[in-house]
């Protein structure tokens, strides 16, 4: 999971100023002078670069667009949570993503529970936002 759709699911950008404008992306950059190095920022209006990066970045699509740049303040203990997901879901998101709930074949079987934690314990549906719920709604914005 990427940074972006964390904030997506929090309904939280922990925006501390929005740019808006014409922004020049080039030779896989964009110069943005009123951030410091290893702020995060969002993109928006974009065609190819909508998403949040952190600055400086590398790797964007060339383009001109109209549109918005924000900066973020994104909290350590968000960046931690983040890493958090990315562990639970390469030990259980297999399992979680599989549309059966139980399968059997050469010997092997499994019955999908209703859920697991972050810790692997049941609590419900099975994803990520169930397993960090209290976590993630630390952060959620309504």
């Amino acid at each position: 999971m990427e940074l972006t759709e964390l904030c997506r699911e929090l309904r939280n950008w922990f925006d501390v100023n929005r740019y808006f404008g014409t922004f020049t992306i080039a030779e896989g950059s964009i110069s943005l002078p009123e951030l410091q190095n290893g702020q995060y920022f969002r993109i928006i209006g974009s065609v190819f670069n909508d998403g949040v990066y952190q600055y400086p970045v590398t790797g964007l699509t060339d383009e001109t667009f109209e549109g918005a740049v924000w900066a973020m303040a994104v909290p350590p203990a968000v960046i931690a949570l983040l890493s958090d997901i990315n562990q639970w879901e390469s030990t259980y998101g297999d399992a979680v993503l599989s549309p059966y709930s139980s399968e059997s074949f050469g010997g092997y079987s499994y019955s999908k529970s209703s859920g697991m934690t972050a810790g692997g314990a049941e609590n419900g549906s099975g994803s990520y936002i169930s397993a960090f719920a209290s976590r993630l709604n630390k952060w959620r914005k309504i």
